[in-house]
């Protein structure tokens, strides 16, 4: 929730300001400077007269901040907008650290010649980003907020390396925080953060400023990366170069690095693609150019080399993961290596309560084996008065055990002839179970082979039955041959004799023919020819075809 985040966010800086505010440093501070305060709060949020609720706030006249706490997130932040997005959530967050700022600022500003007050405002706003709000071991209505060694190194790394010096270089003069557990406030950090060994550089107090500007930055400001691009333009579609400053919802850009004045500013939302372009003819060309996609809006961008472009893709893909979150890179990130101390935190304390309990166990042990050492040379004490007895004792058990022995061996040869007994006698059952089974084996083939052989009586008879008809299917069929074979006789005789009076009537054709060509009379009328004809087809076989003999036409009979 929005509200949760905002009030969350600003905690620490209104802490400072509650902390300002005390007079006896014992946790409490009184309602009517509370309400001064809650009513500036409330006015950046747009809320007014939520501070007079603080006088039917519990009874006392008086609050710790953690019963301060809960009323701002009641009444105050309660009322604040659940969609806010992020650059109006960092917006109120600005407003409210100064406020905070405003009512705290005496502690910090001191007349000293290295901070401008700019640059601790600042300093103070990077720690309530990094410090943790913990309440005191010692009294529970009284918390403070510290900043982690780890976050304090960190920061100094961070102006060091901006200063131009090496940190590694410096002779492990800050290594000390690596291990330390013991956390730092505001005013501490400060001092330290005094480096004595620069201050001769010449413009180190404008140095230092500058570089608690660019982490300022870097941290709340949230600018995940700053550089200069060259952006096509709409009008003419040239590129130019800008200096172009990234942060998670918005991408603005300058015409130099010092200006003020925005040129133009490129809001982000997880509606927005970053693709690298390539060059169309195929060719290298100067500027490496890449594309900022959002729809039916594109923004054309580029570098001058490919290393840089990688870089800004990657940065312009985190800033738009980023613009629909309700925490910006930094803060999340912060959170991530807060959280990561947390776990190594909870592994140490397992690991010494694991080796607590481990030297417990050990101490016990130690404990219990000196008991059981002086257990046992009492045991040898009395194992020595009982030698004496033990050795009479051991002789009669020496003469028991041979009578044992003896009754023993009595008892396993009886034993073995019960067991040789009844091995016989489950040998003789087996061999008359046996005997049975084959005796029902005998009987079942014997009624098997019975049942076979008039099976096969049965199969013989019927094989007679067939086999007598089948002799006398026989004898008819011979019958049958010897009658078909004198019918076939008889038919040959007969075709030979048609034969013959086929080849007769052929003879005869021929001289019935030749009589016909030699008659010289004439023949008036076909009927004789005819009846002569017929007369000569009488003598033709019926199975042979007859040739008709039309009217023979002769010179001569015309």
């Amino acid at each position: 929730m929005t509200m949760a985040t905002l009030l969350k966010n600003v905690t620490n800086s209104i802490w400072h300001a509650f902390n300002a505010l005390q007079q006896d440093r014992d946790g409490f501070v009184s309602k009517s400077k509370l309400k001064v305060l809650t009513a500036n709060i409330a006015t950046l949020l747009d809320l007014y007269g939520v501070e007079r609720g603080l006088d039917h706030f519990r009874s006392t006249a008086t609050l710790n901040f953690e019963h301060y706490r809960y009323y701002l997130a009641q009444e105050v932040f309660a009322g604040v907008s659940n969609e806010l997005p992020l650059a109006a959530l960092r917006n109120y967050e600005t407003k409210i650290d100064e406020v905070c700022w405003l009512v705290c600022r005496m502690n910090y500003v001191t007349n000293d010649q290295d901070y401008t007050e700019e640059a601790i405002y600042r300093l103070f706003r990077i720690f309530c980003l990094v410090a943790d709000l913990a309440p005191d071991a010692s009294d529970p209505d009284i918390y403070s907020v510290k900043i982690h060694p780890l976050e304090a190194l960190i920061i100094i790394k961070h102006l060091l390396n901006a200063l131009g010096f090496n940190y590694d270089g410096d002779g492990g003069r800050y290594d000390y925080l690596r291990q330390s557990d013991e956390s730092f406030d505001f005013a501490e950090l400060l001092e330290m953060l005094r480096f004595k060994n620069y201050d001769k550089v010449n413009d180190y107090r404008e140095s230092i400023c500058e570089a608690i500007g660019d982490m300022y930055q870097t941290l709340i400001e949230d600018v995940i990366k700053k550089g200069c691009l060259y952006r096509r333009g709409y009008v003419l579609p040239t590129f130019r170069e800008y200096f172009f400053v990234l942060r998670p919802c918005e991408l603005s850009y300058y015409k130099h690095p010092t200006d003020r004045e925005v040129c133009g500013t490129i809001v982000l939302d997880s509606r927005f693609m970053v693709k690298p372009s390539q060059p169309s003819s195929g060719r290298h060309e100067r500027i490496q150019r890449f594309t900022l996609v959002s729809g039916d809006r594109t923004f054309e961008l580029g570098t001058l080399d490919h290393k840089t472009r990688l870089q800004w893709i990657a940065a312009l893909q985190l800033a738009i993961t980023y613009s629909t979150g309700r925490e910006g890179f930094q803060r999340d990130t912060v959170n991530r290596r807060r959280q990561q101390r947390e776990s190594e935190q909870r592994r140490r304390l397992e690991e010494e309560q694991l080796r607590s309990q481990h030297l417990r166990k050990l101490e016990e042990t130690h404990v219990q084996l000196e008991r059981e050492k002086q257990a046992r040379m009492a045991a040898e004490s009395q194992a020595r008065q009982y030698e004496a007895v033990a050795r009479e004792d051991s002789r009669r058990v020496a003469e028991l055990e041979d009578v044992k022995l003896c009754l023993e061996k009595m008892l396993e040869d009886e034993i073995q002839a019960k067991r040789d007994e009844e091995i016989v006698r489950a040998l003789q059952a087996r061999v008359l179970a046996e005997e049975w089974e084959k005796r029902e084996e005998l009987e079942q083939l014997q009624a098997e082979q019975t049942s076979l052989l008039e099976q096969e009586r049965q199969k013989r008879i019927e094989f007679e039955g067939r086999q007598q008809q089948n002799e006398q299917k026989l004898l008819e069929a011979q019958a049958m041959l010897r009658q078909l074979e004198e019918e076939r006789k008889r038919l040959d005789r007969e075709l030979k004799l048609a034969r013959q009076k086929i080849q007769l009537s052929e003879d005869n054709k021929g001289i019935v023919e030749a009589k016909l060509q030699a008659m010289s009379p004439s023949i008036r009328s076909g009927s004789a020819g005819e009846f002569m004809i017929r007369r000569t087809q009488s003598f033709v076989a019926a199975d042979r075809p007859v040739l008709v003999a039309g009217p023979r036409t002769s010179s001569r009979f015309s």
